[in-house]
């Protein structure tokens, strides 16, 4: 990722309960296969999103987001798809940053320079936008 390297900002403490929503509710998408809190429950930093790798073409071989919510209401979702030497990556981040608006979207494939983000600021709907948007990206991939 090119502007603010492998570390996005944070936003003060996260919103478990939100998080633990985000989840339960996720696992209604066809392309989830689980999730979990890492590093773990107790202590969480992330929620993971693990995406099902079988309804991706074989070219992938998983897929992933991790999702950061804060009680501000600010977040950064990024989508990680691993192939055998490569990454795909992207984030969806709202928070305060100079110079660009604070819904904002790093493109793939490297998370790159950040642009105007479009998906709103509700945790339910940003978070069925980005699995709307990553259907559109495996559909993509198996038209290649």
């Amino acid at each position: 990722m090119s502007d603010d390297g492998d570390n996005p900002p944070t936003s003060g403490r996260l919103d478990r309960t939100t998080m633990e929503t985000i989840a339960q509710r996720s696992e209604t998408h066809p392309l989830v296969s689980s999730w979990q809190f890492q590093p773990d429950q107790l202590s969480p930093r992330f929620l993971q999103v693990t995406l099902d790798a079988s309804t991706y073409p074989d070219s992938v071989a998983a897929a992933r987001l991790e999702i950061h919510w804060f009680v501000t209401g600010d977040y950064y979702i990024h989508y990680i798809e691993t192939h055998q030497e490569t990454q795909y990556q992207c984030r969806w981040d709202r928070h305060p940053k100079t110079g660009v608006p604070r819904s904002h979207f790093h493109p793939p494939p490297n998370a790159g320079e950040a642009e105007v983000s479009p998906v709103g600021t509700h945790h339910l709907d940003v978070v069925f936008e980005v699995l709307d948007w990553i259907t559109e990206r495996v559909s993509e991939l198996y038209d290649q």
